[in-house]
């Protein structure tokens, strides 16, 4: 808990800190590992996936690593606080998940393949947290940004809950929902482990297969 406020418990929209109307940081222009730009939807026909599994630095590695992985961001999602900071985030007073935000090629990869690198690379039973990270923003989650996204998302989950079961892991407890907003992060958190190529966010994988 930081100042009276437990960090594990998402804030209702009224008690969420303001934010702001525009956003006061830099983001960076062009992805240090693809080369193209960072705020973006991608070219015409391309995919947006936005997926939260613990501390975004590692996470968005693991996806800009994957064939067909145009670019990658990490950002903001999944609470009220509009164009939060990284230090707004972490008092657990936005809302907000740390997510990465993945443009994909679906002639390359699909969403099914994004979908199995998520549940594979974290602990999605561990509700708000990730190994040591513990707070709403580390929490598990999947925004959508279609109806067919949420299906299949959805039954991924069912089909990897029984994967889970069968290797005595609890309940699953991926939030899977609409993306309303998602924020960028400051510059220097952006492709992180390239500027800082030793720098702390290990993965918490469970090594249970997808599939």
């Amino acid at each position: 808990m930081r100042f009276g406020f437990d960090k594990s418990t998402l804030p209702t929209a009224d008690a969420a800190l303001p934010g702001r109307d525009t956003r006061p940081f830099e983001v960076g222009d062009r992805h240090l590992v693809t080369g193209n730009p960072i705020e973006t939807d991608g070219p015409e026909g391309f995919g947006v996936a936005v997926f939260g599994l613990g501390c975004f630095w590692g996470e968005e590695k693991t996806f800009w690593e994957q064939p067909g992985v145009w670019s990658t961001s990490v950002g903001y999602a999944g609470g009220h606080t509009p164009n939060p900071t990284y230090e707004e985030v972490c008092t657990g007073r936005t809302g907000h998940s740390e997510v990465v935000k993945v443009i994909f090629d679906p002639s390359v990869t699909s969403y099914a393949d994004l979908l199995k690198v998520f549940w594979e690379n974290h602990d999605p039973t561990q509700g708000m947290r990730q190994g040591n990270d513990r707070g709403s923003q580390y929490r598990s989650i999947v925004l959508t940004t279609s109806a067919e996204q949420q299906t299949e998302a959805e039954a991924s989950r069912d089909a990897y809950q029984q994967q889970m079961t069968a290797h005595g892991y609890g309940q699953i407890t991926t939030q899977i929902r609409p993306l309303d907003a998602y924020y960028y992060a400051e510059e220097p958190h952006q492709q992180y482990l390239v500027k800082n190529p030793y720098g702390y966010c290990p993965l918490h994988a469970t090594g249970v297969s997808y599939a």
